[in-house]
């Protein structure tokens, strides 16, 4: 696993819209310096970084660069209390006809 993916994920998941903007700033700027496409590896160590909300936006980030992986993040539909963005995986995956949906 490359040493920026290491860093973003040493953070744990995303924060919430009640972080500093500091914090935000930060996480913006880590997951930014991840090189694009993801290795698998890298994908399934993201896809537990996504937090409780959207952070203003920075979740539809962390989810398009999972995205760049090598294949579906998930190809089981996720349990119904699921994180939300897990399951906007899956259904994005499901969608572009990359796996039958379950």
């Amino acid at each position: 696993m490359r040493p920026e993916v290491r860093t973003f994920v040493a953070d744990g998941p995303l924060p919430d819209r009640d972080a500093s903007e500091e914090e935000i700033d930060r996480r913006i700027m880590r997951l930014n310096a991840i090189p694009k496409p993801v290795t698998e590896e890298e994908a399934r160590a993201l896809i537990f970084c996504f937090g409780p909300d959207d952070c203003y936006g920075v979740a539809w980030t962390l989810l398009h660069l999972v995205e760049t992986g090598p294949n579906p993040a998930f190809t089981t539909k996720p349990e119904p209390d699921a994180n939300e963005w897990h399951q906007r995986l899956y259904d994005r995956a499901v969608f572009a006809g990359l796996i039958p949906r379950n």
